[in-house]
């Protein structure tokens, strides 16, 4: 039934071309006009109902202390190294100034006075944590309102500030914060287009015709500016998190490339045979695009399983990044046909490889197309067991590091030190100590006990792994106290996640009591560490709800209990390789000079999850295309070894050059400066490379041949059940 009603979709779409490309164009630019008019701006907010640092954020938000608001800190030092603030009357003047301009900036709620510091003294001016103990580097800390009310031009007018200054005052001026973070032009735009120019030469290279390279590209252009768009309306309703657009842009580009590639292939196929091109086109949407609907719906359950972490930033970032495939597999079979369609004549002969497709007689069932690739599959085919044994092996030692992993939060001090956000990272570090730059929000609620502000401040002064606690702000009538707080440790350091735990379960309640007083501890730092560990401990009801969905979706689609079966533990492999890749470049520092990593950093907390996610299932993507392939063999056949040999290798090529696309795709996101676009990048182009080489051409066709007639076994009273009809036994 999905069949010919592909058929009569990409038939109708190549035989009418001109209305749908005008479709898309409307769809196209409504999207556009609608993202400007009702669209909102990225934002990240990372945190969840229920932990205890989203608690502290509602106690934050209830005192109106403004400190639940962005942050910016502008660090400076006098342009004589030898010089200190104490002892510099220009250098203070300058410091006077700046602190009074930054004042005026628009939404500027107030800002730290390190003047104010270093008049009252050494003492309190290291306990504010204001001005260095030695005098030589001073913070202005500067509090804006929350995220909604701002936008990228504050960051603007903060950074033209510096700029400005930068020329008229004796000061070195370095600038980071929330602000920057939050309003950062992403990683993306030169990425995409390098990952365009690299797609384009291998499509070239796969099928000789530039008319051939042009519409895939063509068409994942199309669906990446509605699917963007479209993200952005999104925004513009609830909160979709920062890195979504580049996640987006990444794999849309890839997958929407991927499946107008299968498509493109099968038209190719069907032309060489003598079909018409429009006739052509119907029935290549009518083959290959049963297996796209099928791998995009896949890649759109998996990624939605994001939301049984019960974290609400992943699970809009998943749901618009599943947005954008799905326009993609759109587009797949709407505009691709109607591309199709409308290069008829050009598609057909174009290009060496156009050109002798026309000249080939039909090619019989089962004729070699792909001699090197079904010599290969037969070697493997032939000694199954050393393959298998191997390959397995291969990959997991290769996810041994896995052992290893380390979640936490890549921070400034990640970032290439031609940013001023690193600069101004190493000088706070060097000043003040590595925890200032990862500063801790303790809310207590002391309503009915007077004295437990002044016990609290006392026992996390006392803590070990506390440096300095800064004066406390309290709300008199609502009761509420909020404590700056400065571990010894940088917000990267597993002991500081070990300080906030200690803090949590043992400083605040002993100090609080049995009384009504309350205290949690929040802060970016704490934020981020909560996520995490909400995310390692819901990976494992991800892991199960993906894979019991996919098993039943390739057993649907498959009519099969092993190879479905087989398809979920091959991928699993193939993703925890890519894990160990991750740990071994970004914690142990092994190759991370190469795509411009500065210094080893934790796993992002919620990256992991993501990009299972994700992984899993554009690894289905090609266990879809494959193992139909080889399906309609058996079918055809009824013997499975011949189903595997022409299978694998009549899409062996194929694959390889989707694949290739997108490790390209990938690739070229980890060279990004900011190291989470990098783990996105590298962790999606490792496992794509091992899928579809490893896994496909040696796993796949290895453990097939051992299980033999078993592959396509399905008890009698399942596939009764199954939607469907029975399939082959």
């Amino acid at each position: 039934m999905l069949s010919r009603a592909l058929l009569r979709l990409g038939a109708g779409a190549a035989r009418r071309p001109w209305r749908v490309i005008a479709a898309w164009l409307a769809a196209a630019t409504l999207a556009v006009l609608a993202a400007v008019a009702f669209g909102g701006r990225n934002a990240d907010t990372m945190t969840a109902p229920g932990l205890d640092s989203q608690r502290a954020a509602q106690l934050i938000e209830r005192a109106g202390t403004g400190q639940e608001g962005m942050t910016a800190q502008v660090v400076v030092t006098p342009l004589d190294g030898t010089a200190t603030f104490f002892d510099h009357d220009g250098a203070r003047t300058a410091l006077t100034r700046l602190r009074t301009e930054v004042q005026r900036l628009p939404h500027v709620l107030g800002t730290g006075d390190p003047v104010g510091a270093l008049d009252a003294g050494g003492d309190t001016a290291v306990r504010g944590g204001l001005v260095s103990a030695d005098g030589r580097i001073a913070v202005v800390r500067v509090q804006y309102p929350d995220q909604s009310r701002l936008s990228s031009e504050d960051l603007d007018a903060l950074v033209g500030l510096g700029d400005r200054l930068r020329a008229e005052l004796p000061l070195r001026i370095e600038m980071g914060g929330s602000l920057f973070y939050a309003f950062s032009e992403p990683d993306g735009g030169a990425s995409e287009l390098i990952g365009l120019l690299a797609a384009a030469a291998i499509l070239f290279l796969a099928f000789g015709s530039l008319v051939a390279a042009a519409l895939p590209i063509g068409m994942a252009v199309f669906g990446l500016t509605v699917g963007v768009a479209t993200m952005t309306v999104l925004a513009g309703v609830t909160d979709v998190p920062t890195f979504a657009p580049v996640l987006g842009s990444m794999v849309g580009l890839s997958v929407g490339i991927d499946y107008a590639l299968f498509v493109l292939a099968r038209h190719r196929e069907h032309l060489a045979g003598g079909l018409d091109p429009r006739e052509a086109a119907g029935l290549a949407v009518a083959t290959a695009g049963r297996p796209v609907v099928f791998a995009g719906g896949t890649v759109v359950v998996s990624i939605l399983g994001l939301a049984v972490a019960d974290v609400p930033f992943m699970t809009v970032g998943g749901l618009a990044v599943s947005i954008v495939v799905l326009i993609m597999v759109a587009a797949s079979v709407t505009l691709l046909p109607a591309f199709l369609g409308a290069a008829a004549p050009r598609l057909a002969g174009a290009g060496r490889i156009g050109r002798a497709l026309r000249r080939r007689p039909v090619p019989a069932a089962g004729a070699d197309r792909a001699a090197g690739w079904r010599r290969w599959i037969g070697h493997v085919n032939r000694h199954p067991v050393p393959y298998a044994v191997g390959a397995a092996g291969l990959l997991l030692t290769a996810a041994l590091p896995v052992l290893g992993l380390r979640v936490g939060l890549p921070d400034d001090g990640s970032m290439p030190v031609g940013r001023t956000e690193r600069r101004a990272y190493d000088l706070v570090a060097e000043g003040f100590g590595p925890g200032t730059n990862g500063p801790l929000v303790i809310a207590a609620d002391t309503a009915g006990d007077p004295g437990a502000l002044d016990r609290l401040v006392a026992a996390v002064a006392a803590d070990r792994g506390i440096a300095s606690v800064a004066p406390t702000h309290v709300d008199r009538a609502g009761g509420i106290a909020t404590l700056l707080v400065f571990p010894t440790t940088g917000p990267q350091d597993e002991v500081t996640a070990d300080t906030i735990a200690r803090l949590r379960t043992d400083v605040l309640p002993a100090a609080t009591g049995p009384g009504p007083a309350r205290a949690h501890v929040g802060g970016a730092a704490a934020s981020l560490s909560d996520v995490g560990r909400r995310t390692s401990e819901r990976l494992p009801l991800l892991v199960a709800t993906v894979l019991a969905t996919s098993f039943l979706l390739l057993m649907l689609v498959f009519r099969s209990v092993l190879v479905p079966l087989k398809a979920v533990l091959l991928n699993l492999l193939s993703i925890g390789a890519a894990y160990g890749v991750l740990v071994a470049v970004f914690q142990w520092g092994w190759g991370g000079a190469l795509i411009g990593l500065e210094a080893t950093v934790p796993i992002v907390s919620f990256i992991p999850m993501f990009l299972f996610a994700i992984l899993f299932g554009l690894s289905m993507d090609y266990e879809v295309f494959l193992l139909s392939r080889v399906r309609e063999e058996y079918l055809r056949t009824g013997d499975n070894g011949t189903a595997i040999v022409e299978g694998v290798s009549g899409t062996a090529r194929i694959i390889t050059s989707a694949a290739l696309i997108m490790v390209a795709v990938f690739v070229s996101f980890a060279v990004a400066e900011d190291p989470s676009t990098k783990m996105f990048g590298l962790g999606l182009a490792t496992a794509i490379l091992i899928d579809a080489t490893v896994v496909r051409m040696v796993l796949v066709p290895a453990t097939m041949t051992l299980l033999g007639r078993a592959n396509w076994w399905l008890p009698g009273w399942l596939d009764r059940l199954l939607p469907g009809g029975p399939g082959p036994s």
